[in-house]
């Protein structure tokens, strides 16, 4: 009897360091939304935008860093993401116009795209076996909760004896440390003959003409700007909407006396929550049907928003928004890459998750970009929050008609 493969390899520890710590970096932009508007004077969608911005170079330079990483190798890709994560880091904390850092936030992007999810499944993904490859990809995805735990809050921390400009020197010394650890990322390239066989171009292409391919590609819309929206977003969101903090209830007791401190947290609990979310939804891959997993979290996400903004926002109501929305927040990762490497092979996973990830990223920069946008004509965020509500639902709808069945071997595709 054949011993099964141990989950917990070098190569998945590996990348779970990498995806923490850049997480943990990206998480924590939105901390600096006031601290920055305040010391130049600008207005919300300043800033809002050069996050929005970081989030479209993430979505774009994903299938190129997926492609270098599946032809020069993965390690050359995240070195390179690495130094540009860094690089961006560092000038942007020379940067003193709302121009200067919207330009720099696209190097910060690339960077996030060069250590984040499309390299690092791809690469976790193919050094699974098949038995544990979706607890693996919810493993790595986890570990990008566990960043946003302690990224937030160790933002708010620094912030307090700190200039943001260091704070930003020291997340890019971060993004360098955590490099040593890429000797461990060696991992094999699993495929079948028949995707050895087949080319780069040729998988695009029929994915490209496949409606299943685009369905998912239209889906993870709404997942990006969910979290675009309420990462960059929800700290100032709380901070000026919510009610205030009683000064002898649990809270206060336990150091949280602040509505900006509470906004902190919360982005901490929705990381803290999504460990056990995404790892949930990664043991269910494995079980059931991912088209129908991921339709239901889309439904559970525009039922908790739609909760919390219609009701009044009140401490105890961020608490509960936040682990519900967390528990269901990178729950989709796992299941969308794992149901583009089941329906369309390992081979080119990096590259095709990458497009589909673009997607995302879209969704991501315009719930960043509208909400501070909307914010400066409104006021407040309830309108473009409600705009978030109906891109949920519409991912839960569209996820129903997918194919999920693995594409048959080259030749006998139609």
């Amino acid at each position: 009897m054949t011993a099964r493969a141990p989950v917990f390899t070098p190569v998945l520890v590996a990348g779970c360091l990498v995806i923490m710590v850049g997480f943990a970096i990206r998480a924590s932009f939105g901390v600096f939304q006031i601290p920055i508007a305040e010391e130049f004077g600008w207005l919300r969608a300043a800033f809002s935008l050069a996050i929005a911005i970081q989030n479209l170079a993430w979505g774009i330079g994903q299938p190129i860093f997926g492609a270098l990483a599946e032809r020069f190798g993965d390690r050359l890709a995240i070195v390179l993401g690495a130094l540009t994560y860094a690089a961006g880091l560092v000038l942007s904390s020379f940067a003193v116009t709302p121009e200067q850092h919207q330009v720099l936030e696209i190097l910060v992007g690339f960077g996030i795209a060069g250590t984040g999810f499309g390299v690092i499944l791809a690469v976790v993904g193919r050094a699974a076996s098949d038995a544990n490859r979706s607890i693996s990809l919810a493993i790595a995805t986890a570990a990008g909760s566990a960043g946003q735990v302690f990224g937030a809050p160790l933002a708010e921390w620094l912030l307090g004896f700190l200039p943001w400009q260091s704070v930003f020197l020291v997340f890019a010394a971060a993004i360098i440390a955590v490099l040593a650890v890429l000797p461990m990322m060696r991992a094999p390239a699993p495929a079948t003959r028949a995707e050895l066989e087949a080319g780069m171009g040729e998988v695009l292409g029929r994915a490209m003409r496949d409606p299943s391919f685009t369905l998912i590609f239209l889906g993870f819309f709404s997942c990006g700007y969910q979290l675009g929206f309420i990462t960059a977003h929800f700290p100032a969101m709380v901070t000026e909407m919510c009610g205030a903090i009683d000064p002898s209830g649990t809270l206060a007791s336990l150091g949280v006396t602040s509505t900006s401190a509470l906004g902190a947290v919360a982005i901490s609990l929705i990381g803290l929550a999504n460990i056990g979310g995404t790892l949930l939804a990664g043991w269910l891959g494995n079980r059931f049907s991912k088209k129908y997993l991921l339709a239901s979290i889309y439904v559970g996400r525009t039922l908790a928003a739609a909760l919390f903004i219609a009701l009044p926002i009140t401490p105890a109501s961020v608490i509960v928004f936040s682990v519900a929305m967390g528990a269901l927040w990178l729950a989709t990762v796992p299941l969308t890459s794992g149901l583009v490497a089941h329906i369309y092979g390992l081979r080119y996973m990096g590259t095709l998750y990458g497009i589909v990830f673009f997607s995302h990223q879209l969704g991501s920069f315009l719930g960043v970009w509208l909400g501070g946008r909307m914010y400066d004509l409104t006021g407040d965020y309830t309108l473009v929050w409600w705009i978030g509500v109906g891109v949920g639902a519409f991912s839960a709808i569209v996820h129903l008609p997918v194919r999920e069945a693995p594409w048959a071997p080259r030749g006998a595709a139609a």
